[in-house]
């Protein structure tokens, strides 16, 4: 049978090669393919087992993602592990040397005599102090971003994202992540983001599993992840495996640490405009471990004592944030794992002397439970239970008359995820995943007096499912190819009634079904050790959307669900790059080339008026979108100087019938030209500097053309949409580090950050108004543009600890 499955393999390669045979080299590799095929089989005669296990690091127990774990002698027979530090490598009966390493941490080697299948746990030692973010040079074993067939995928260490400069010395991932070519900022001082030309709703930003589905404090100044918390971020933006669905663009996976299951430590900060704690510890030593973070912002609160003395006494903002984690580990087989978070905005302004109070509370509130389980050495299980909402609230009140806004997004969540290990040369991921969603958009109500009134607006409810199988198969040593299928099921379910013709449906009644089947591709061809060539094809579908009439998505936009009146979104995606390491992996680089399809695109047409009164759906119109352009990408990963220079050279347009008569028109975040520098350097021990500096095309945007008046009204007609630009943004930001005593054995130690944001004073443009004068005799009246910019130099000094 096993001769006869080489048979069948081998005259579907043989009919490839010949259906190409103008390719030689193509035929000279697949011939020689089939050769090591044989070799391959021939060898099963030899008895092997499987060594399988978690890789950690050592003081405080985290599992470590994407260690790397190979052979001494064959770098070539490895495996990476998986979200949960898990790793499973077969191998022949024998005497083996396993090496495993990390970036920042001493290489591990293990010897072995593999006589039955194994566990083997593996502690890793860091090699450097991670405060000075120098990292050892890399072997060739370890150059994942040239072997694998990941494209578009770039993990940021949290270490490394602590010592950038930062806006009021407030650290922040999505700032760090705007950075890197292909992703471009929401606006000055924004954490909102646009990756390779999708919109803001289109990236999907991932907590411990589940969605975030609002990631900005403070009107999206500041994003809601406290980088205390962190333990690792992975944003992908070219090749999306099968396993994640949902979103056009890209995925933001952001991973909570787990908790020192060793010893008790805590660490925290002060800052100009808010401060921050974290506790964490073992709660059985070795086996479980708890986390708890909280951080809080104070400015308005500091000046109360001022505020209290003027008409707006009472007026009040703040922003918090709260995570916690814990763990348990029953046995090697089993554990598990509970986080949550927990975020608020709150504003109040007030003016008592006029009975007056506007309140504006909203946030997310997210729970995971998840269960890690090894049916086999070879075969991982997870089960994850996620339940996430976000809520949002305006209310007001004057005298006899107020009223509430409220809407939000409330997900309950059951996935079930499979690795399967069957050869070193194979890694297999299959899973179901089953989301039911109540999406309610601005629900009004509200009293005049004795006289109460609301809207018509009702929650929307669906149920969104996803089975998904990928294997990443290294057909051989320069040959490597992710094969993935996604099929997604979304249905529109009752209470509902028809806004097409009226009918009324039942609670789970189905309204409206959509499926699709997304195919994921990506190969890479090995040149030789240190360069690869990668393409790659993408298909997704996403079923919920967010238009928005601002440049960013704010606290008050609203999440609307495929309908029989909206379509679901469909994204293409192709792209192709060019990698290498340089000098063992001590400089990487990439040339990476995409072009995005992108259907049934959402807009609102162009007579739209807010109006929170009518279903919003009814407002929207639908085209098309593509998005293009290239990635160069260069970072030196060691030394005392480390950092990198992302380029990104692109072009993103809409089309929609029913705007414009259907004229192709760039977006409001069309970037042609996006340049980022990023550096730290280690001055000494005791200084780490820092420098970051941007530059952007200026956003477009639709200048008004003409103003005249008709009885007395003023009428403004505009030009083409976004058919002018802003000038291009610039920016430089500094920071500096000092660690009194960097080799203080002491329980206690501090550093202090000094940051200057936008250190050369530039005015860059947040937004730009109009203004009119009018002469009603002549009939005739005058615009003006005015810029506003908001962000002038900004210093910030931030105190940090840690103790034990």
């Amino acid at each position: 049978m096993l001769l006869n499955s080489f048979y069948v393999y081998c005259n579907k390669m043989t009919s490839v090669a010949f259906f190409n045979d103008h390719m030689s080299l193509f035929l000279q590799r697949t011939i020689l393919a089939g050769f090591m095929c044989l070799v391959s089989l021939s060898g099963h005669a030899q008895v092997r087992h499987t060594i399988s296990g978690y890789v950690k690091d050592d003081q405080s127990g985290e599992t470590l993602i994407g260690a790397n774990v190979y052979l001494e002698n064959d770098a070539t027979t490895g495996t990476v592990t998986n979200t949960y530090g898990f790793f499973s490598m077969t191998l022949p009966e024998g005497v083996h040397r396993i090496v495993v390493s990390y970036l920042g941490y001493q290489h591990h080697v293990e010897e072995l005599t593999l006589l039955s299948n194994t566990n083997l746990n593996i502690s890793m030692v860091q090699g450097i102090e991670m405060q000075e973010v120098v990292v050892a040079a890399k072997g060739e074993e370890e150059d994942e971003n040239v072997q694998s067939t990941s494209m578009g995928r770039v993990s940021l260490p949290i270490e490394q994202i602590k010592v950038l400069p930062a806006l009021l010395g407030e650290v922040d991932i999505l700032k760090t992540i705007q950075l890197l070519p292909g992703v471009s900022s929401a606006g000055e001082g924004s954490a909102g983001f646009y990756v390779r030309g999708g919109g803001a709703d289109q990236n999907l930003v991932l907590l411990d599993e589940a969605v975030v589905y609002n990631s900005g404090h403070f009107l999206g100044f500041f994003s809601v992840f406290n980088s205390d918390a962190i333990k690792n971020t992975t944003l992908i933006k070219g090749g999306i495996p099968a396993v994640y669905g949902g979103r056009l663009s890209s995925v933001l996976d952001i991973q909570m640490k787990e908790g020192n299951n060793q010893n008790f430590q805590g660490e925290g900060g002060i800052g100009l405009i808010s401060s921050r704690l974290t506790l964490e510890g073992p709660i059985v030593k070795g086996k479980s471990s708890f986390l708890v973070s909280g951080r809080r912002t104070y400015g308005f609160d500091l000046a109360q004592p001022f505020i209290r003395q003027t008409d707006f006494a009472g007026t009040n903002y703040f922003f918090y944030d709260l995570n916690a984690k814990m763990n348990y580990q029953f046995s090697q087989k089993d554990r598990i794992y509970l986080s949550g978070y927990f975020g608020r905005d709150v504003l109040t302004f007030a003016q008592p002397g006029r009975d007056f109070q506007f309140t504006l509370p909203y946030g997310n509130a997210t729970a995971t439970f998840r269960w890690n389980h090894l049916f086999t050495e070879k075969l991982f299980f997870n089960l994850s239970a996620i339940y996430n909402d976000y809520q949002f609230k305006a209310g007001f009140e004057q005298e006899e008359f107020n009223f509430d806004i409220f809407s939000g997004v409330r997900d309950f969540t059951a996935k079930f995820d499979f690795d399967y290990f069957p050869s070193n040369d194979h890694q297999v991921k299959t899973g179901i995943h089953a989301t039911k969603h109540r999406l309610t958009p601005n629900i009004i109500r509200g009293s005049a007096g004795e006289t109460e009134f609301e809207n018509t607006a009702t929650a929307k409810y669906a149920n969104e499912y996803a089975i998904y199988l990928q294997d990443d198969w290294k057909i051989n040593p320069w040959f490597r190819v992710n094969l993935g299928l996604r099929g997604t099921l979304f249905q529109q379910i009752g209470p509902y009634t028809s806004g097409i013709n009226g009918e009324v449906y039942e609670t789970g009644e189905v309204v409206k079904t959509y499926s699709s089947l997304e195919p994921r591709i990506f190969i890479n061809t090995s040149l030789n050790p240190n360069a690869s060539l990668k393409a790659g094809v993408t298909a997704t579908t996403q079923y919920l959307h967010l238009v928005s009439n601002s440049s960013s998505t704010l606290p008050a936009d609203v999440w609307v669900p495929s309908s029989e009146i909206v379509k679901p979104q469909r994204g293409w995606q192709y792209a192709a790059g060019y990698f290498q390491n340089i000098r063992r992996g001590m400089y990487e680089a990439s040339v990476e080339a995409y072009y995005k399809s992108l259907q049934d695109q959402i807009d609102y047409r162009e007579s739209y008026v807010d109006n929170s009164v009518d279903q919003v759906e009814n407002e929207f119109v639908f085209g098309s979108g593509e998005a293009y352009g290239l990635e160069f990408f260069i970072r030196k990963n060691s030394g005392k100087l480390n950092g990198w220079i992302g380029y990104t050279l692109s072009r993103t347009d809409r089309t929609f019938p029913e705007i414009e008569n259907g004229r192709t028109y760039p977006t409001t975040y069309d970037r042609t030209h996006d340049l980022s520098f990023v550096s730290n350097y280690n001055i000494s021990p005791k200084l780490i500097a820092g420098v970051v500096f941007v530059y952007a095309t200026g956003k477009s945007y639709t200048p008004p053309e003409r103003v005249y008046l008709i009885d007395g009204e003023l009428q403004t007609d505009y030009g083409p949409r976004n058919s002018q630009r802003l000038e291009p943004y610039h920016r430089m930001d500094l920071s500096l580090t000092w660690i009194p005593n960097p080799t203080s054995k002491k329980n206690f130690t501090s550093e202090w950050v000094f940051s200057v944001y936008n250190a050369y004073n530039r005015q860059n443009t947040f937004f730009l108004y109009t203004d009119y004068e009018t002469d009603l005799q002549s009939g005739t009246a005058e615009v003006k543009a005015y810029k506003v910019s908001i962000f002038p130099i900004l210093p910030s000094v931030t105190w940090n600890f840690k103790f034990k």
